[in-house]
């Protein structure tokens, strides 16, 4: 016969470190799913400021410089028109806002085309042809299956979207009409029951336990600061009396009058056997103690302090330059890495609606998030323009770089840097006429 085991479970608890009841400190080391509602996600980003910031600072800041185009004059202006008539910008941040808050979201892109349930013909669509641009939200698309075929371009996606009207009408949405945004990137489908393969998650599910004890901190701190000032007035008797109504009206009479007479400095008239005292609560250190929770707070949003309060460094020779890096860093891979390969297909349609056709040259790009004024941009200009004037050629005249290659790498230069946007296209037009001329007069 097998031995039979039993476990005895020690009810003894700690009185002085609570070890063993459900205050024990060592219960914090322990994770679980966290578990947040729309209701609550709505009710944290309405109700409380540093949710609303969180959600809303990263998704400003993407969207806040917008991008630059690279394409000849009449193109750019053709194409921002058409951004200008879409509220492409407006469009997207809302969307981005939305993704963060609730986990994802699209934008619908709208064509003359009847059956949103085919794929989106991008050669079909005509120069005015992006009729609309839609915000939807992960409340109201439903994802379908997932495509699992490794050669299919939507793998590990959708096969296809279901939108739920007002009126209970469903349309079915090819993703190729779609432009998604996902929130918090979540596990694999199957891994810790997570089985939403669409979407992420909201960006407050990691955030809210350290924005909950930071709004704690505050509270608490507000509701000392009403406390911190008590007055104390010793009455012959008064405990004794306790319990005679009259005595009881008698002493709130009493004092409600002297309040009156006081005022808020003014003079407190007493009994002579009356003794009277007044304490204070410190409150030296509170600052301290909020700032550090709002530095975790900072941390878990992956925000720096100075962007997330809008103060200034604090600190001897603190300037806040290498936090601001940082995140504008960071900033820069969110629009490189998910912005512009989710943006792609919308970007053919608003090209294509803008200008007629797609030009190859045709290509936009992010405008760096550093604010440098104009005198700042200048000198770099300037820097570039004399250092390549050095590199033309010595005093002897003899050529250290070829010309012709020296000017490639200064326009290279100039473009990428977005110092003269539409450089590019204007070199190659401007620059045909001359090879023409010297085809000619060569003969080649």
């Amino acid at each position: 016969m097998g031995q039979i085991f039993s476990m005895v479970r020690d009810g003894l608890v700690s009185l002085a470190s609570r070890m063993g009841t459900e205050r024990d400190k060592a219960t914090s080391v322990f994770y679980t799913q966290p578990i947040l509602t729309d209701e609550q996600i709505i009710a944290a980003y309405r109700g409380s400021w540093l949710p609303r910031k969180i959600v809303d600072i990263p998704a400003l800041d993407s969207c806040r410089k917008w991008r630059n185009w690279q394409a000849a004059g009449d193109q750019i202006g053709s194409i921002e028109a058409e951004e200008r008539r879409l509220n492409l910008r407006g469009k997207v941040l809302e969307a981005s806002t939305k993704a963060r808050l609730f986990g994802g979201a699209a934008l619908f892109i709208g064509v003359d085309d009847a059956d949103p349930a085919l794929p989106l013909d991008l050669e079909a669509i005509e120069k005015g042809g992006l009729k609309h641009l839609t915000v939807l939200t992960r409340c109201q698309l439903a994802a379908g299956d997932m495509d699992g075929d490794p050669a299919s371009e939507w793998h590990g996606k959708p096969k296809f979207y279901t939108l739920t009207g007002a009126n209970g009408t469903q349309v079915v949405i090819h993703p190729s009409r779609l432009v998604v945004f996902k929130g918090a990137m979540t596990p694999d489908q199957g891994f810790g029951g997570m089985d939403n393969h669409a979407w992420g998650e909201s960006v407050l599910t990691a955030t809210l336990d350290a924005i909950k004890n930071a709004d704690s901190t505050a509270a608490n701190i507000a509701s000392l600061v009403f406390e911190a000032k008590i007055d104390i007035i010793k009455v012959p008797q008064f405990s004794a009396n306790i319990g005679n109504q009259a005595y009881e009206d008698a002493v709130l009479r009493r004092y409600t009058l002297a309040n009156a007479i006081k005022g808020v400095n003014g003079t407190l008239i007493l009994d002579s056997e009356e003794e009277y005292e007044s304490k204070s609560a410190p409150l030296s250190g509170l600052t301290d103690i909020l700032m550090a929770f709002l530095q975790i707070v900072a941390g878990a949003a992956d925000i720096p302090v100075t962007r997330l309060l809008g103060q200034s460094p604090a600190g001897m020779n603190a300037t806040g330059t290498a936090d601001m890096k940082n995140y504008h860093d960071r900033i820069q891979a969110i629009q490189e890495l998910d912005y512009t390969p989710a943006m792609s297909r919308l970007d053919e349609c608003v090209i294509r609606s803008a200008t007629g056709a797609r030009d190859p040259a045709i290509y936009a790009t992010w405008a760096p998030l550093e604010q440098m004024s104009e005198k700042e941009r200048a000198d770099i200009f300037k820097t570039k323009a004399e250092a390549a004037r050095s590199l033309f050629g010595s005093a002897s005249g003899e050529e250290i770089i070829p010309r012709l290659a020296l000017s490639e790498a200064l326009l290279n230069a100039f473009v990428e840097d977005g110092s003269l946007p539409g450089l590019e296209v204007a070199a190659k037009t401007t620059d045909q006429p001359n090879r023409d001329v010297e085809q000619s007069e060569t003969g080649l």
